[in-house]
């Protein structure tokens, strides 16, 4: 299964992750641990809500833009893949259709 972007983006995280280069926002986020990525997701939702309850709909492209780069770094830090989360989100739909055996 193909994410395509998204995909991408966890590729370039955990080889960040991975080779840890200076000046690497996500490198610096991994040396400081999965605690503070998590912390940092939280900001993100709670910026991404605040735009949102602003009406503010540039506001809530730009935080939701963080908010899901976080979480991929979280998922990374994690040992998570992005499919293994399309994955239990198709498993819940077929769920609540009734399509599942």
């Amino acid at each position: 299964m193909s994410l395509g972007f998204l995909d991408q983006l966890y590729s370039v995280v955990v080889e960040r992750i991975r080779e840890m280069p200076e000046g690497s926002y996500t490198a610096e986020l991994a040396r400081r641990g999965l605690g503070y990525a998590a912390r940092k997701l939280g900001e993100e939702a709670v910026e991404t809500i605040v735009e949102a309850l602003r009406g503010d709909r540039e506001g809530v492209v730009r935080e939701a833009a963080d908010l899901l780069y976080h979480l991929v770094v979280l998922l990374a830090l994690a040992g998570v893949e992005p499919r293994e989360v399309v994955e239990e989100l198709e498993v819940r739909r077929c769920e609540a259709q009734g399509c599942c055996a």
